[in-house]
């Protein structure tokens, strides 16, 4: 049976460098394997635009931030089938909009995933505690193995 694994990437170089990490070091295992590049358009807090707009935000407005961040996540996916590519490893690509945390998990379930791949920050404690880790998440709800890689180059 071919194993599925899943790598979650956002803008950060950390992200980069578990992409990078895991094609190095999983090579023989990710061509035999189906591997999936996944990003994650964040939510927008339209609230502060419609406030600093008076209420008069246009759609046209709404709709072009929406389109943007679309464009940013599927160039990223992009770079990442790139980095693949030059190392004779396939991927399939996928993006969704939502909460990273949650929407990583629910990817994993619907996709029946056997490993995740995710980078981390390195934030420190305090941080970690106030804004929460979405690696540190995943390893708590994820329905699969995770791989956490920390940024250490």
């Amino acid at each position: 049976m071919m194993m599925k694994v899943m790598v979650a990437i956002d803008e950060s170089d950390c992200s980069y460098y578990a992409l990078k990490w895991t094609v190095d070091n999983l090579r023989d295992s990710l061509i035999q394997s189906h591997l999936i590049i996944f990003t994650v358009q964040p939510l927008s807090d339209y609230a502060y635009i419609h406030a600093s707009s008076f209420g008069l935000t246009p759609p046209e407005f709404l709709s072009s931030i929406q389109e943007n961040r679309k464009k940013t996540a599927l160039a990223l996916l992009e770079r990442a089938k790139d980095i693949c590519r030059a190392n004779g490893i396939s991927a399939d690509t996928a993006t969704e909009v939502g909460d990273p945390k949650d929407a990583i998990c629910e990817a994993v379930e619907k996709q029946n995933i056997d490993l995740l791949v995710i980078g981390s920050h390195n934030q420190g404690a305090l941080k970690r505690a106030i804004l929460g880790s979405v690696s540190n998440y995943c390893v708590h709800n994820a329905k699969c193995q995770v791989l956490i890689v920390p940024n250490i180059a």
